[in-house]
Parts: C-alpha cells; sequence; structure tokens
C-alpha cells in the first residue's frame, strides 16, 4: 500500500493533538467576550439607516453600505497587522478564497434585506427576527463540524432551551410587528427579516470551515468582501439600471457619510464576531453576538424614539420578546464546550485538512490562537505588525475620503436623542479598545 503524502502525515500527527487546559480556557473566554463586543458593534451598525431618507432605494442604500464594508475589510487588516499576511494564507489555504467570496455573496443579499426590514417594522423589531440565524448556526455546527458532539445532556439542554427562548422571543416580536407598521408592510418586513436570519445562519459555514482550517479572520473578511462587492454591485445595476443609478448616488451624497459608516462599523463588529465563531464555534458565537438585538432595540427607542405613542402591550411584547430571546442566547453561549468536545473540533481540523492537503501545523497553529512556527513569505519572517507601503496607502486612503463624506453629510429634521447615541457610542468605544486589547495580548489577532 503507497503511503500518505507527508503534508497528509504531518495533519494526522499534529491535529489530535489537545490543547492545553489553560489556554483552552483562555481562548474560549476571549471567544465569549468577542460574542459581546459584536453584539454592540453590529447592533450600533443599522442605526445610520435611520437617518437616511426612505425615498432611496434599499438596494442603493445597500450598495453603499457596501463600499463602506469593502473599504473597513482591507483597511481594518492593514491597520492592525499588515496586507502581508494574508499572501501566506492564501498561500497555505487557497480553496478557502473561494468560501469567503461565496459568504460575501450571501452577505450582500441580506444586508439588502435587512434594509426592508427595518423600514417596514423597525429597528427593534427587526434584529430579533433575522437573529433566528442562531438556530441554523447550531444546526449547521452540529451536523458539519462536530460541536456539541460529547457535550453533556447539560450543555446539550442549555443549547436547546436557549433555542426553544429565542424562538418564543422571535414569536412575540413578529405578533408586534403587525402594530407598528403601515397597512400591508408588516408581513414584507418579517419575511425580509426571517430570509435575512436564513442566509446569515448559512453564510456561517464557510466561516467554519476557514477557521477550522486555520486561516486568520483578517486574512477571510478581505476576500469575503471581494463577493459583497461583486453581487451588491449587480443587483444594484440589474434593479436600478447603471444611469438612474448613478443618478440617485450623486443625490444622495449628504447621507454617503453616514450609510458608508454604516458599513465601517458593522465590520468591526462581524470582526469580533469571526474571533468568536473561530474560538468558541458558530453553535455558541453567533447566538452570543446575537446580542446586538438589544443594542438594537435601545438605539431604536432611545435615539430614534421607536415605539413611541404605542401601547402598553405593544412595549410589553417588544421588551419581553427581546430580553426572551438574549436569555436564549446567553444560554446557549454559557453552554461552554468541554475538552472532550473540543477534541472532535479538533477531529473535524483534521478532516479539513486532510481534504485540501493543508499542513498541519498550521492548522493547529490556527486553532491554539498562534502564529504557525516558521511562519515567513519570500525567505522573511512575519511580523504582527509589519506593513508596507500599500498598507498605509489603504488605512490614509480611507481615512481621508470619510473625513471628506464628513464635510458634506448633514443630519436630517428628525427627532433624534442626541444624548443617548453619545452613551452608546461612548460604551461601544470602551468595548471596542477592551476587547482589542484582550485579543492582541492572547493571540496577537491570529
Amino acid at each position: 500500500m503507497t503511503a500518505p503524502p507527508a503534508s497528509l502525515q504531518t495533519a494526522a500527527l499534529a491535529v489530535p493533538t489537545p490543547i492545553r487546559a489553560t489556554r483552552l480556557r483562555s481562548l474560549q473566554a476571549l471567544g465569549i467576550f468577542c460574542g459581546f463586543a459584536a453584539g454592540a458593534w453590529l447592533g450600533g451598525a443599522e442605526a445610520p439607516i435611520k437617518l437616511v431618507n426612505p425615498d432611496i432605494s434599499p438596494i442603493t442604500v445597500s450598495l453603499i453600505m457596501v463600499l463602506g464594508v469593502f473599504l473597513a475589510r482591507w483597511s481594518v487588516p492593514a491597520f492592525i497587522r499588515g496586507t502581508s499576511h494574508v499572501r501566506n494564507d492564501v498561500r497555505q489555504a487557497p480553496h478557502l478564497v473561494v468560501w469567503a467570496v461565496l459568504a460575501g455573496c450571501m452577505w450582500a443579499v441580506a444586508n439588502t434585506l435587512t434594509i426592508y426590514a427595518i423600514r417596514n417594522v423597525g429597528l427593534s423589531i427587526a434584529f430579533p427576527l433575522w437573529n433566528t440565524n442562531s438556530l441554523l448556526g447550531i444546526f449547521w455546527g452540529f451536523l458539519l463540524f462536530n460541536e456539541l458532539h460529547y457535550a453533556g445532556w447539560k450543555r446539550w439542554l442549555g443549547v436547546l432551551g436557549g433555542a426553544v427562548c429565542m424562538f418564543g422571543g422571535a414569536t412575540l416580536l413578529a405578533i408586534a410587528s403587525s402594530h407598528q407598521a403601515a397597512p400591508g408592510k408588516a408581513t414584507l418586513g418579517v419575511l425580509a427579516a426571517l430570509g435575512a436570519g436564513v442566509l446569515w445562519g448559512t453564510m456561517y459555514i464557510p466561516y467554519r470551515k476557514a477557521y477550522l482550517t486555520g486561516m486568520n479572520p483578517l486574512s477571510f473578511i478581505t476576500f469575503f468582501t471581494v463577493g459583497e462587492l461583486a453581487t451588491m454591485t449587480l443587483l444594484a445595476i440589474g434593479y436600478r439600471g447603471a444611469t438612474p443609478l448613478w443618478h440617485e448616488l450623486v443625490s444622495a451624497r449628504a447621507v454617503l457619510f453616514w450609510l458608508m459608516l454604516g458599513g465601517f462599523v458593522w465590520v468591526l463588529g462581524d470582526l469580533f464576531q469571526q474571533y468568536a465563531t473561530k474560538y468558541v464555534g458558530i453553535s455558541r458565537g453567533i447566538p452570543l453576538s446575537n446580542t446586538n438585538q438589544l443594542w438594537g432595540l435601545l438605539w431604536g427607542i432611545l435615539v430614534f424614539h421607536e415605539l413611541r405613542g404605542g401601547s402598553q402591550t405593544v412595549y410589553a411584547q417588544v421588551a419581553g420578546g427581546s430580553i426572551l430571546m438574549a436569555l436564549g442566547a446567553v444560554a446557549i453561549a454559557l453552554s461552554s464546550a468541554t475538552e472532550r468536545e473540543h477534541s472532535s473540533w479538533q477531529d473535524a481540523a483534521e478532516r479539513e485538512g486532510q481534504r485540501y492537503n493543508v499542513e498541519g501545523e498550521y492548522v493547529r497553529a490556527g486553532m491554539e490562537g498562534r502564529e504557525m512556527a516558521g511562519n515567513k513569505t519570500n525567505g522573511t519572517a512575519l511580523r504582527a505588525n509589519a506593513r508596507t507601503l500599500l498598507d498605509w496607502l489603504l488605512i490614509l486612503g480611507t481615512t481621508a475620503l470619510f473625513v471628506a463624506l464628513a464635510f458634506v453629510a448633514k443630519l436630517p429634521h428628525m427627532d433624534i436623542g442626541l444624548g443617548w447615541a453619545a452613551a452608546l457610542t461612548v460604551a461601544m468605544l470602551v468595548l471596542l479598545a477592551t476587547c482589542g486589547i484582550a485579543l492582541w495580548r492572547t493571540t496577537r489577532f491570529r
């Protein structure tokens, strides 16, 4: 019998070795923290949509947001680590580029659906509805990536009980939406939000494949955005036509800053979500990041005064549904993986490594949140903060563009709670700083 290739032998030998218990606990704690930070930034990302004239097409709104996303997904990695690391990740696992582009395509469609959902049923109601993606995350994590295998009945109870809570919360919010939307619009808003949830829930399959294989989230998102921008451009041109689309973009110049800022904020939240997915899995990381529903509720009610004038029943349904869904998400997230369950994740990682002939040390280093031994590009060892001229051009160019757009931006004439907006923004920045420091100290953003 012919011996398997050396790379497969390396993968088989390297990956199953258990990660040290102390390291595993620190990575799981980091993943949970990242999930909370993701919730805050994902929750704030949709708020700028409320500042946009409703006469602008949702397709155009989504395209502008994706332009902001594109800039952020290249400039943020350039600022944190430098894009030279992307080349090394592609060399190790080129197949993941295709998966990243596919995930980006699904994200673009889902994001467009959220625009319709927010306009028809509001932030405080739409958020929890599309966060049913947690249920799909649990399903795909168990079916495809050995999550919850050997988890024990207590953790299964936490996950399934949390899923029931989330379903109950979504039901309450769907009922409440019928009282808040214009006639004939509630159903469209609910369906749009649920459709976004299905797409986002399925999108996490490429996420998990990437991080079990060892790819750095900062590398994954750079290719992810190629699929986003290409899909959104095709949708916008196909729906609006090239000339009308251009005229609408020009007429919307006063709100370009707010929409692109929303895309930028989304990327920061999504980046934390990527690290949560990497270190605690999609069945736990996604529900935890879905605490964004509470942040969406705060932005919607405190800043934009949604539900003002609603009956006590409506307030009770929205608040009760949001709290119930949040409790379900927390119950799922706190059902942390045991060492035995984590070993089944390593089995899934070994399978991925063998399927695509990925070097075993690369896979193991990714799971442990460290650089691969002897990691080099063109014979030069990579440093965690190595940056090139291209990186600085990305950073400075993106900054200059946002500054220029800010000068022509205008706030609409609407009742906005600026004090609450400032308070929520400060809270988000505190989470950004503390979680960013924790990521650097524990993994050097690996």
